[in-house]
């Protein structure tokens, strides 16, 4: 069900590939409050596009930063008042972080740690809910292995790991839509 995960990350760099193991994920439940929050989201995503002239491919940096800044002050605008936890609710982190950390504990386990230990350190102080993921700070790859027991997500959104935080990022808008406090657990040497 979530191999299409490991695949789309595969083709987007170096990463570590392990052997197959059973998706441990949340709960049912957990789950599809979590793809519906997800949906939310991107409906509110959507509607800020509209309007916006689509970018095409081009080299400027400047006119791809504009399109961001653009499409983040809108989806800023439109939530005004989200905050940590409108998407990765108490339940749903609850279960993220048991899901990581079994995974953690897993076969894979040592492949995980090794892919996060050679990672760029990324520390932002203090992650926010509808704040751009900040220019010059790399991107850290999530190691496959703990995507596959992580939930599908639409093309536009991605994980990403900054610390010890499991952080929802919109990719278009490079804006962090919600994280995780404390997801990686602690004695893993995360960066």
């Amino acid at each position: 069900m979530m191999s299409g995960v490991l695949l789309g990350w595969l083709l987007c760099g170096s990463v570590i590939v392990c052997a197959a193991q059973e998706p441990i994920g949340p709960g049912p439940p957990t789950q599809k409050d979590f793809d519906k929050r997800v949906e939310e989201y991107v409906k509110l995503r959507n509607t800020a596009r509209e309007g916006l002239p689509k970018l095409k491919p081009t080299r400027s940096a400047a006119a791809i930063e504009h399109h961001e800044e653009v499409l983040a002050h809108r989806i800023r605008e439109m939530r005004r008042g989200a905050s940590q936890g409108d998407i990765f609710t108490q339940e749903i982190s609850a279960d993220f972080r048991k899901s990581i950390a079994l995974t953690m504990q897993g076969e894979g386990a040592g492949q995980i740690l090794e892919s996060l230990r050679r990672a760029d350190p990324v520390h932002l102080k203090p992650l926010g809910v509808n704040r751009s993921y900040p220019k010059g700070v790399p991107l850290q790859s999530t190691p496959p292995t703990l995507l596959l027991n992580l939930p599908k997500l639409p093309p536009d959104l991605e994980y990403r790991v900054v610390g010890r935080s499991l952080v929802l990022r919109d990719v278009e808008a490079n804006l962090i839509v919600d994280f995780i406090p404390g997801a990686i657990p602690v004695g893993t040497n995360a960066p």
